[in-house]
């Protein structure tokens, strides 16, 4: 099994494209290289393997937050899970249930809301499909302040938010108030509740 994310970045073409796309890749290469792991095409869509898939829903909620950090900048995400079929050196040329899934996510669910789930399981495609709408009530709302410091939390996860407010030169009340505010709580719990759930399919396989 493996997760596929096919996604794009909204509003790419009303900021500067080296605003954003450095940052991109620097993502992109914490999981692997390109063309092999992941691959930009079309000026601002991409497509990203991430072999745990228990790991996926972090690693869009830490790509969502990078991206949101840049002012008019969000991303629309859709991840597919399943059995990859066929190995080549680019992943866009790769093919299998994963990316089918994730090619579905994209064309139909993405129409809904910007981040979609498909995968083999019907019992965890609608639970997602409701948390997920969820949680982006909140995630599509983040501020740039949101998204910095959810990011900074993701990147140095043994801190305290003693150390995030110093990290972020705000005092522990403003980093209190910007974590309710950006709904971390909330969302962890959404990502540990996505692990638990896919780390028990993989051991049911």
């Amino acid at each position: 099994m493996t997760s596929v994310i096919t996604g794009d970045i909204i509003n790419s073409r009303g900021v500067l494209a080296e605003t954003w796309l450095p940052i991109l890749k620097q993502s992109f290469n914490k999981i692997g290289k390109t063309p092999k792991t992941w691959e930009i095409f079309r000026g601002d869509s991409f497509q990203i393997e991430i072999e745990n898939i228990a790991d996926t829903l972090l690693f869009v909620i830490e790509l969502k937050t990078t991206i949101k950090k840049i002012k008019d900048l969000d991303i629309r995400l859709a991840i597919g899970i399943g059995s990859k079929n066929f190995e080549t050196s680019k992943i866009t040329e790769a093919n299998g249930e994963a990316f089918v899934n994730s090619g579905y996510a994209f064309d139909h669910l993405l129409k809904k809301q910007n981040l979609a789930l498909k995968t083999p399981w019907e019992d965890i495609n609608e639970e997602f499909e409701v948390s997920l709408g969820l949680s982006l009530l909140i995630m599509d709302n983040w501020t740039v302040n949101s998204a910095e410091f959810v990011n900074m939390y993701l990147e140095n996860p043994n801190s305290t938010q003693k150390v995030i407010a110093k990290k972020l030169a705000i005092s522990e009340s403003s980093a209190s108030e910007r974590r309710k505010r950006a709904g971390f709580d909330e969302i962890m719990k959404l990502e540990k509740r996505y692990r638990t759930r896919m780390n028990k399919k993989l051991t049911n396989l």
